[in-house]
C-alpha cells in the first residue's frame, strides 16, 4: 500500500504510542477520582495540558479537551451563539470554502438567531482581506476562517484576519486541524481567541482533540458548553476524561513542534518533486499553487479525457482521496474547489494527495508511476482486472 491521504489521517507515531501506553493498563485511575490511582492519571492531565498549551503559546487553563477538532468547533460556534443569544453582537462571519464541521455548525447557529455572512476566495483559495474587512462590523460576534485548508493545504494570512476581527471588536476562530504541528502557530503572537485541532492529523489517535479557549484578565471569551454532566473541562465538556489520548495528544503535538522546520522542508520536497512529475507527464493543474500552502497537501485537476473513477480503480494499492475524508460519503462537487471557482466538471477530476512523516521518496516515485500507467490503462480504455 502507498499511503498518500495523511490530510484525512495519520498513523500513531511509535513514540506516541509509548506514551499512551501506560495509561490503559497502569495508570488507569479516573482522572476525576480523589483516590491515589485517580490523582496519578489527573497528574497526568494535567501535564499534558501545559505541553499542548506550550506548543501554540496558551495558558494551562485555555485548553479544554474534546474528543476531536469536529466538537470543538461544535463548542466554539454554537457555544458562541448560545452564549451571546440576544446580545448586540450575534453575527457569524465565515468562508465558502471552510470544512463541513464549521460550514454546519454556522448554519446551525444561523437557526439559532446569528446571521452568517459567507466570504468567498480568490482563485487560489485565499480569503480577500478587503471584502472580510465590509463584512465585519459592530454587530459581528465571530470570525471563523481555517488556518490551513484540508483540501488543498492553501494557508490563509491569519495575523491580517485577526487584525480585522479585533479592529471590530469581534473574536476570532481558527480551525487549525491541518496546521497545529505543521505551521507555527501562537495565539498570542496572531491574535486568535478561539483554535480547534485534532490528534489523529498528527500522529496521534483518533478520539481525542482540543479547544484553545482564550482566558485572559485583560481578555476573556464566553461560551455556553454542548456537553453537562460532570462539570470536567472548566464545566465547558463534561464527561470522563480519555486519559490516554490526552497523554498522547500532548506527546504528538511536543514531537511536531519539536520536528516542525525540518518535516517541512522534508515533507514539503517530497510534495513539489510530486507535484513537479504530474504536471510535466500527466499535464495537472495544482489547485492554489499561487497561494502560500501547507507542506503536506496536493490537490491536482486532471485533463477533460481522464474519468478519475476509473483512474483510482486501476490504483487499488494507493490511498489518496477525492476531497475531504468528512465529505467524501456527499455526492456534491467540493465546496472548497467550487469556491475557487472551479466547475463541477473540473471538481469531479480532482484528487486530494497527502504526504507526512513517514512518507518517503521511493514511495513518492512509486506514487508517480502508478498514476502514470493508469492513466495510459485509462486512456486506452484499459479497464482494471478486477472489474473486468
Amino acid at each position: 500500500m502507498i499511503y498518500a491521504d495523511n490530510a484525512a489521517t495519520t498513523p500513531v507515531d511509535p513514540d506516541v504510542l509509548s506514551a499512551m501506553m501506560p495509561y490503559f493498563t497502569q495508570t488507569y485511575g479516573n482522572a476525576s477520582s480523589t483516590h491515589a490511582a485517580g490523582l496519578a492519571a489527573a497528574q497526568a492531565v494535567m501535564m499534558s495540558r501545559a505541553a499542548v498549551a506550550t506548543t501554540i503559546g496558551a495558558k494551562v487553563n485555555e485548553i479544554v479537551f474534546t474528543s476531536g477538532a469536529t466538537e470543538a468547533i461544535n463548542l466554539a460556534i454554537l457555544g458562541c451563539a448560545k452564549e451571546h443569544a440576544g446580545s448586540q453582537r450575534t453575527g457569524i462571519v465565515t468562508v465558502r470554502s471552510e470544512h463541513p464541521a464549521v460550514r454546519d455548525a454556522a448554519t446551525q447557529a444561523e437557526q439559532l438567531g446569528c446571521p452568517v455572512t459567507w466570504l468567498d476566495v480568490d482563485a487560489e483559495g485565499r480569503v480577500l482581506i478587503d471584502q472580510l474587512e465590509k463584512a465585519v462590523n459592530d454587530s459581528t460576534l465571530l470570525v471563523s476562517i481555517m488556518a490551513v485548508n484540508n483540501e488543498t493545504g492553501v494557508c490563509q494570512d491569519l495575523h491580517a484576519i485577526a487584525a480585522v476581527a479585533r479592529n471590530a471588536g469581534a473574536m476570532f476562530m481558527t480551525d487549525a486541524t491541518q496546521a497545529w504541528g505543521k505551521i507555527p502557530l501562537h495565539v498570542d503572537d496572531i491574535g486568535i481567541d478561539f483554535m480547534a485541532f485534532s490528534g489523529h492529523k498528527l500522529y496521534g489517535p483518533k478520539g481525542i482533540g482540543a479547544l484553545f479557549v482564550r482566558q485572559r484578565k485583560e481578555r476573556t471569551c464566553k461560551v455556553a458548553p454542548m456537553q453537562v454532566g460532570g462539570g470536567q473541562e472548566h464545566g465547558l465538556r463534561s464527561g470522563t476524561l480519555n486519559v490516554p489520548g490526552i497523554v498522547a495528544l500532548a506527546e504528538a503535538g511536543t514531537i511536531a513542534v519539536r520536528r516542525m522546520e525540518e518535516e517541512s522542508q522534508r515533507i514539503g520536497l517530497l510534495r513539489d518533486t510530486f507535484e513537479s512529475a504530474m504536471v510535466s507527464r500527466l499535464g495537472v493543474r495544482v489547485n492554489g499553487a499561487g497561494a502560500k500552502r501547507s507542506s503536506t497537501i496536493s490537490n491536482i485537476t486532471f485533463g477533460a479525457d481522464v474519468d478519475v473513477d476509473m483512474l483510482l480503480l486501476a490504483m487499488p494499492h494507493v490511498a489518496v482521496s477525492k476531497g475531504s475524508a468528512c465529505s467524501s460519503t456527499k455526492p456534491n462537487p467540493s465546496p472548497v474547489l467550487t469556491a475557487m471557482g472551479r466547475t463541477p466538471d473540473e471538481c469531479a477530476r480532482s484528487l486530494r494527495v497527502s504526504f507526512g512523516r513517514f512518507s518517503t521518496n521511493d514511495e513518492c516515485s512509486q506514487l508517480v508511476d502508478a498514476f502514470c500507467e493508469a492513466h495510459e490503462n485509462a486512456r486506452l480504455g484499459v479497464t482494471p482486472a478486477a472489474h473486468q
